[in-house]
């Protein structure tokens, strides 16, 4: 089917008490998998292109790569640009094709933040697409600390820039390898409190699965973003794949053999975020 916006699929999540996942690409493997994942489980599913992927391969051909999959998936696929910087890149994944655009203005003054995520939620829904924002900082394992969502600002936030979807740090920080943490819900039900928006949370990979379930049913907790999880599986096949024979040198058929298990670890995070 076609691709979708961000608001087609957090929209029902929202309303029936569950959460759609947000998988972070770095290329067609990955890509390929998630989406034959989502079909397995029945599922729509946020492919998501980050610097990272970006760094490695153009926003045209990513939106490219993202709508040949969406044509010919049998659930809705949304082509998401995950931490756009700038209004210039943003503007670019629009004209690639990319139904949903991240703007992360979290490192910067609120005031700015409001401004620079209205300017790009505007251009967004001018073109029929969605816009994600953030408010509050999220961190980085063994990196930046995070700046907790503050739930008095969020009313604010929501209100001015009128984001499709809001991003929010509650005790969740990107490439984390464990899932010791937990989020902060007494936070969550602050922030839920003065907004309707669908919540997202970022460096779900490091939140107990038993608690990702919790919230996909019980909270607006819309959207998890898993990449850290998932490429861990990936690298673990790709090094059995390597090793397995030695003298194999074909990459096509050593990366096919990454597909399988890719899958199944993404069809394990998919069931963590259905409804009851």
């Amino acid at each position: 089917m076609p691709l979708v916006s961000l608001a087609d699929v957090l929209q029902p999540a929202l309303k029936n008490g569950y959460a759609v996942a947000g998988l972070v690409t770095l290329g067609w493997e990955d890509m390929r998998a998630y989406v034959a994942a989502a079909e397995a489980e029945d599922s729509p599913v946020i492919l998501q292109a980050g610097p990272s992927c970006r760094a490695h391969t153009p926003l045209p051909i990513l939106g490219k790569m993202f709508r040949n999959l969406a044509d010919n998936a049998s659930v809705p696929v949304v082509a998401h640009l995950d931490h756009g910087y700038t209004l210039d890149e943003c503007r670019e994944a629009l004209e690639s094709g990319f139904t949903s655009l991240m703007f992360d203005g979290s490192r910067k003054p609120l005031s700015q933040n409001i401004d620079e995520t209205a300017a790009i939620a505007e251009m967004a829904h001018d073109a029929g697409i969605s816009c994600e924002g953030e408010i509050g900082f999220v961190g980085y394992a063994d990196g930046e600390k995070s700046a907790g969502t503050d739930p008095e600002e969020v009313a604010k936030f929501a209100r001015e820039t009128r984001v499709d979807a809001m991003a929010i740090s509650v005790g969740n920080v990107h490439l984390q390898q464990d899932k010791e943490g937990g989020l902060d819900e007494p936070r969550i039900r602050a922030i839920e409190a003065v907004t309707d928006i669908p919540l997202v949370i970022h460096g779900g990979s490091g939140v107990p699965v038993t608690q990702r379930t919790a919230l996909a049913r019980g909270s607006a907790i819309c959207k998890f973003n898993i990449g850290t999880e998932l490429r861990m599986a990936f690298g673990a096949a790709l090094r059995t794949a390597v090793n397995a024979d030695p003298d194999r040198f074909d990459r096509v058929q050593i990366l096919k053999d990454t597909h399988d298990p890719l899958v199944a670890a993404t069809r394990k995070v998919l069931r963590a975020f259905k409804g009851e």
